[in-house]
């Protein structure tokens, strides 16, 4: 697949880029997907929720009352979980949420997700750009200018930028990251992907060698 380049200003330039058909152009797999983006949302869960059981309430252990002879149900402790106040039958306990997916199985997942952003063409190449300073006013004429002002964007950079990064982080519908960093969760969740020229080089060293070994 062959994608003009932009300019910063809206315009194409003369240069275009050959995306890889490894990368970009394989048939989606979409349970791949689904368990890749299952596994990155799992592993956002804290697993820090605690609620006490019997074994850790803070009640005297004396009986209740008799065994036998007051005509209801016998009762040990305060602790129980039927009282207010008492244990948590079966309540959570932390965990973590977190599961293994073999780096094979991500890296199809990372080029489903780019193949399926291709095939609705979805996907804007820009030259490479950098600020000066953070700015967010620059950052909204750089998408004005490319016609994504509409649009939830992912901007993909080829090396790390803190002004770009810093002029963006107050934009509700856009993100920023590191081609290197790229996971199919961010992938699925934009409706439209700001790949810079710089960037496809390192996409292409992060899926193409992983594809080659399949």
């Amino acid at each position: 697949m062959e994608l003009a380049i932009h300019k910063t200003d809206g315009s194409k330039s003369s240069k275009t880029v050959v995306l890889d058909d490894a990368i970009f152009g394989i048939e989606p797999n979409e349970h791949v997907m689904y368990l890749d983006v299952k596994q990155y949302l799992a592993n956002q869960r804290q697993g820090t929720h605690k609620a006490k059981q019997r074994s850790e309430i803070a009640y005297s252990t004396k009986k209740l009352g008799k065994q036998k002879g007051s005509g209801g149900a016998r009762h040990g402790s305060r602790k129980s979980p039927i009282f207010v106040g008492g244990g948590r039958v079966f309540g959570p306990v932390p965990r973590d949420y977190g599961f293994k997916l073999n780096k094979k199985v991500k890296a199809l997942a990372r080029r489903s997700a780019l193949s399926d952003k291709a095939k609705n063409e979805a996907i804007v190449m820009v030259e490479n750009f950098t600020f000066e300073a953070p700015k967010t006013k620059r950052f909204l004429e750089l998408r004005a200018n490319l016609q994504l002002s509409d649009k939830k964007l992912l901007v993909v950079l080829g090396e790390s930028n803190k002004n770009i990064y810093l002029s963006s982080r107050n934009l509700p519908k856009v993100k920023v990251v590191n081609a290197i960093d790229l996971n199919t969760y961010d992938i699925l969740n934009a409706s439209c992907l700001l790949i810079q020229e710089s960037a496809v080089d390192k996409i292409n060293n992060l899926l193409g060698t992983v594809s080659k070994q399949d």
